[in-house]
């Protein structure tokens, strides 16, 4: 019987891409009244108000199957306008559960790219308040990280997760994907019974024999924050309100890890405002999650790569709880205006690690990922889109990820500083703490933001601030604040040292003499820089330092004594197999190269490093076949990425 449903299904899904369901005629597709360029739905008529979806999480087909549950604002509408992209729609009803009728349906083509997917069009009465959609998802709903048990930890128990930052969650669920329209959420969830299911909701903290879970999230939140994750999970408790879930093998470390957090929520309180969430928990990840870290409310999903061992990562922990207040609390109301979400975020993000750190340490951070953006912006001047330098995008007819850049994050965030400079600190953190209180629960976009900073800001100022010169122009505005840090003046000066054979990193061994008695005694002195001397900032710093011709003595000597090749951190092993590849060292190390290619999906590791090896005629071909042996191991996310990279570096 499973089986019939399933080719009937097939059957339906396929007619479903180029074709109606009904031999009524279709509802005119609004296409060019589209409050949101990246969204079909017709929300200034009909939008979701509350959500609830009863999901079947089948590992053997690897398939969910569902039901959304739409409870509608209806403002008079005849049609309700919803997103998918991948799905296979099995049916629409009408009307509460328990007294459903079925109703026609309408699928508009695909896109031309295939990057929106789909419109479904449901004719409705004006005073329809209720809309459920009957759907299976499919291979090519990409939100959806289906991994085998060789990608998991205990290699024995399978793993599901979903990513639907920025428009992916209609590839695993039909709705109105827009950031501008914030719902609620609730779940009825089955799952196999050795597994356990999470949320970005309220959530279990052990598994139950059945299999079934129920979720709440009471507080409206936008599409692309709906999360779930399915795997063999165990839970450890920080605070009575803070917590890190993970597979069993990886909880001790986590634990460590990340014992901070309820320092850093104490730090981010006492700076906005009181957390808005009830709990805040971390979720982490196998290694094919594309990104540090996702801020889904309640739970972060992270990346198993911010387990160094040594705590010099967290400030990722740091930028996702920021997250709670500008981007959760306070939402982008469109991907153009995804500056709002990740500038402040950024911004926050070093705030609270000054709170922790201390400032020599924040900037530290800060510095590195400035020189991350120069990069950045020096390859945006040369690309088919030097506008994408701009903080305020114009992406209509493009993938909204195509604006995730250092721009949002990095520039974004030294606007603040820059600003802050120019108010002071004190003012400045008044208006954000206002910021947030006003537009909470809320989206927001650039206009609105501008209007609120001159009302509430500027207009009490005296000087003038060129706030137009970051957010409408392309580049770096001259009035960007400087940082300075001497440690990392130290490194650069140590890596021009040692390239030009002034250092060494191996033992120097001196003998003194030492007179005991009528006796001279020897004793032996060892003077040598070792890893534990910096912490992995500097040592970024270092590496960015060293000239691409460095001879292979020099980083076999490297090797031999800070052991880079051989780095627990993911953060120093991407930037000294970049330099490997650049020069032709990865001849030496790509086993290693390899290994973590293989290993780690997270997108701003794998990018760097293939675009090296693809660009050196003499590793072209060992980063195409690393590649295809490792595919299967990325999100489509990092997938697509390295895909569209590999015809870029023909």
């Amino acid at each position: 019987m499973k089986q019939l449903l399933w080719i009937v299904s097939i059957i339906l899904f396929l007619a479903s891409c180029d074709s109606l369901h009904s031999t009524k005629t279709a509802p005119k597709s609004p296409l060019n009244e589209r409050a949101d360029a990246h969204s079909y739905a017709n929300l200034t008529e009909i939008s979701t108000k509350h959500l609830h979806l009863e999901l079947d999480v089948n590992f053997e087909n690897r398939t969910i199957y569902g039901i959304a549950r739409h409870e509608m604002k209806n403002y008079g509408a005849d049609t309700a306008i919803f997103d998918i992209n991948g799905l296979m729609i099995q049916k629409v009803t009408i009307g509460e559960k328990g007294s459903e009728e079925e109703a026609d349906m309408f699928i508009d083509k695909m896109d031309k790219d295939s990057i929106l997917g789909q419109a479904l069009m449901v004719p409705i009465k004006e005073d329809t308040k209720f809309v459920n959609i009957y759907y299976q998802t499919t291979e090519r709903s990409d939100a959806l990280d289906w991994l085998d048990t060789n990608l998991t930890s205990s290699k024995t128990k399978p793993f599901l997760y979903t990513q639907g930052q920025a428009i992916l969650t209609r590839t695993w669920i039909p709705l109105q994907d827009s950031p501008s329209n914030r719902i609620t959420y609730s779940a009825d969830v089955k799952v196999p019974s050795d597994l356990m299911a999470v949320m970005s909701a309220h959530n279990p903290t052990k598994k139950n024999n059945e299999g079934l879970y129920h979720f709440e999230m009471n507080k409206p939140i936008p599409a692309y924050l709906i999360a779930l994750a399915v795997g063999d999970l165990e839970y450890h408790a920080f605070s009575a309100n803070s917590g890190v879930y993970a597979e069993p093998e990886l909880l001790s470390s986590c634990a460590y890890e990340f014992d901070a957090i309820p320092q850093m929520i104490s730090a981010a309180e006492k700076l906005y405002g009181p957390y808005q969430w009830d709990q805040y928990d971390i979720l982490v990840l196998p290694y094919s999650f594309p990104f540090g870290g996702m801020e889904n409310p309640m739970l972060t999903f992270a990346n198993p790569t911010l387990l160094a061992g040594d705590k010099s990562l967290v400030s990722v922990i740091a930028h996702e709880l920021a997250h709670s207040w500008s981007g959760n609390l306070v939402t982008n109301r469109t991907w153009n205006d995804f500056w709002l979400n990740e500038g402040f975020t950024v911004y926050f993000e070093q705030r609270i690690m000054e709170s922790i750190y201390g400032k020599e340490v924040a900037d530290i951070l800060a510095l590195i990922e400035f020189d991350e953006l120069k990069d950045e912006l020096k390859r945006i001047k040369k690309s088919e889109h030097p506008e994408d330098s701009q903080l305020h995008l114009a992406l209509e007819g493009r993938n909204p990820d195509d604006g995730m850049t250092d721009i949002a994050y990095v520039k974004g965030a030294f606007f603040l500083k820059t600003l802050e400079a120019h108010v002071g600190r004190e003012k400045f953190d008044v208006f954000l703490k206002s910021y947030f209180e006003t537009f909470q629960f809320k989206t927001v976009d650039t206009k609105q933001f501008i209007r609120f900073l001159n009302e509430h800001l500027l207009a009490k100022e005296k000087g003038n601030f060129n706030y137009d010169a970051w957010i409408y122009s392309e580049g770096l505005p001259t009035n960007c604040l400087q940082l300075h840090s001497t440690r990392l003046d130290d490194m650069q000066t140590l890596a021009d040292n040692f390239t030009h054979g002034k250092v060494s990193f191996a033992p120097k061994i001196t003998y003194t003499y030492k007179k005991v008695g009528k006796r001279s005694k020897k004793i032996k002195r060892v003077e040598q820089i070792t890893y534990q001397d910096h912490i992995v900032q500097e040592w970024q710093t270092f590496i960015r330092r060293l000239p691409r011709n460095l001879p292979h003595a020099k980083m076999m000597e490297i090797d031999r004594y800070l052991r880079f090749s051989f780095s627990g951190n993911s953060e120093l092993l991407t930037e000294w197999f970049i330099l490997s590849a650049n020069n032709g060292y990865a001849q030496t190390n790509k086993h290693q190269i390899a290994a973590f290619l293989t290993k780690v999906g997270r997108r701003k590791y794998l990018m760097p490093i293939y675009e090296a090896l693809l660009l050196n005629k003499s590793t072209r071909n060992f980063a195409v076949h690393t590649f295809q042996g490792a595919k299967q191991n990325y999100h489509a996310v990092s997938r697509k990425s390295i895909e569209a990279l590999m015809l870029e570096t023909k």
